[in-house]
């Protein structure tokens, strides 16, 4: 990502967590070069760039998807486990409540 484009879309997006770390260590796969993550506490912060506005939908909608995917699984081992009576072993952030974030998760076609 170099910024340096005059004609490139940016977008930032800013979400936060329960275990910002472990969400943002599960997308971690699917960066981009064309994306910055970063960690601050309990929040990721996300600037994706592209050269066309088209680009940067699919790009943050991918993203946005996987988000909530690597929240609904953290939040469900979590159940699974409590529920296997490993209550003891939680730590500070396992016990933190997660937040959910108010995106759009519609599935966009990126073949386009």
């Amino acid at each position: 990502m170099t910024g340096d484009d005059p004609g490139s879309r940016t977008a930032a997006v800013r979400t936060t967590h329960a275990d910002a770390e472990l969400v943002a260590a599960a997308l971690a796969p699917d960066d981009t070069d064309s994306m910055a993550v970063s960690v601050d506490g309990d929040a990721i912060d996300c600037r994706i760039e592209r050269p066309t506005t088209g680009g940067l939908r699919s790009t943050v909608d991918d993203y946005v998807v996987n988000l909530r995917v690597a929240e609904r699984v953290i939040e469900r081992a979590r159940e699974h486990r409590t529920a296997d009576g490993a209550v003891g072993t939680e730590t500070a952030a396992d016990g933190a409540e997660t937040r959910d974030t108010d995106t759009d998760t519609r599935h966009t076609d990126t073949n386009t």
